[in-house]
């Protein structure tokens, strides 16, 4: 039993299906969970200062760019509030008051990448930065790539080699031929992230799960810091302290100063997890942790409601209770895997003088993620 500070078991309701609560929501949380847009004002009223040994007091401001509000529409569906779980928007909450990461673990399809959706189109904070991981994936690949080889063609061969006489292969013959080092220069989603921007951008890091298995414990620095070096650049700041570079986000730029990028404040870092590999404790302290469980009826009919917002001529509920007991016997069905019955049953797949074609339609659309489900 949790002990908290007033003597008094913690025990906040749950949100219900219509997105309220049964009384209002404690004060200190900024995020809602309740897919309702915040009014700017209100948000930046309401934003809770860091602790002191999270405090990034860099700068000047960067502004992020507008949402893209099809992105969203795309990941998450009509704008409507939907039910989630009190805890949930407890641990949000929690990860932008201590400025921590966020380990969302959970199976296949239960809503741990649209998470950061949510948070990123509630608050109000921009696009949403996401670094999906593979086996290949590196650190330095996430914080920046520089195009060095693009860089001397651009140059052209003749001139690349009279700036590697003079030993000053970064400057010389590109200043002269009017090329700047941040053209060849693009910071990856995590270094996008840690620009000093006025409020936090929202990071996935989506599957850490395949991920090579020291890449996690590679975070911890940049975890911890809010910071890093882009050597390349290290060496002009004499020259030239401020390099205009290209980011994540497609079509715009930044300014590196000094060849450091700092945060100003701490992204929200949303880490997914199916939960098929251990991590470090080291990596563990570094992130709040939160586990998302199958969704529920009431859950699976929001989403549904918020992807068909037009309807779903009566088919969803049948639809909900099939899905529901196919999960229950195979072991594992994702969300998106009704979504797909859904819109083909919508679309006119579903035949009623053809059960048995829509049966064996839907038997292979709810194939079980398990290697040993049926």
């Amino acid at each position: 039993m949790i002990h908290t500070p007033s003597g008094r078991d913690a025990d906040i309701p749950a949100h219900s299906a219509s997105g309220g609560a049964p009384g209002a929501p404690p004060d200190w949380w900024i995020y809602q969970g309740t897919g309702n847009v915040m009014d700017t004002a209100e948000r930046d009223r309401r934003w809770p200062p860091p602790p002191e040994w999270r405090d990034f007091p860099y700068g000047p401001d960067v502004e992020p760019p507008p949402a893209d509000e099809r992105e969203f529409r795309r990941r998450l569906g009509d704008i409507r509030p939907f039910r989630v779980e009190a805890h949930e928007v407890r641990m949000v909450n929690a990860a932008i008051y201590l400025r921590r990461p966020l380990l969302v673990t959970g199976r296949p399809g239960v809503g741990k990448s649209s998470l950061a959706y949510r948070i990123a189109r509630e608050l109000r904070l921009g696009p949403v930065l996401r670094w999906p991981i593979t086996s290949r994936a590196t650190l330095r690949s996430a914080l920046y790539e520089y195009d060095a080889i693009g860089r001397a063609q651009a140059i052209g061969w003749r001139t690349a080699p009279m700036a590697r006489a003079s030993g000053d292969p970064e400057g010389g013959d590109a200043d002269r031929a009017g090329l700047s080092i941040g053209d060849f220069l693009h910071l990856g989603p995590l270094g996008t992230a840690l620009l000093p921007y006025k409020l936090p951008r929202v990071l996935l890091i989506d599957e850490m799960d395949k991920s090579d298995f020291d890449l996690p414990n590679d975070l911890l620095n940049i975890f911890e810091d809010g910071d890093f070096a882009i050597p390349e650049l290290v060496r002009l700041r004499n020259r030239t302290p401020e390099v205009v570079v290209h980011t994540a986000d497609r079509g715009h730029t930044a300014t590196v100063r000094d060849g450091v990028v700092r945060c100003h404040e701490f992204p929200i870092v949303i880490v997914t997890s199916n939960g098929e590999r251990d991590f470090s404790g080291a990596f563990l302290r570094r992130c709040l942790r939160l586990e998302i469980p199958d969704p529920d009826a009431d859950r699976l009919a929001a989403m549904v409601a918020a992807h068909f917002p037009k309807g779903t001529n009566g088919y969803s509920s049948e639809l909900i209770a099939a899905f529901l007991e196919r999960r229950r016997l195979s072991g594992s069905l994702a969300a998106d895997q009704l979504l797909h019955a859904v819109h083909l049953a919508t679309s006119g797949a579903f035949q009623p003088d053809d059960p048995a074609g829509w049966n064996a339609l839907v038997e292979s659309l709810w194939s079980s993620l398990s290697p040993t489900g049926p």
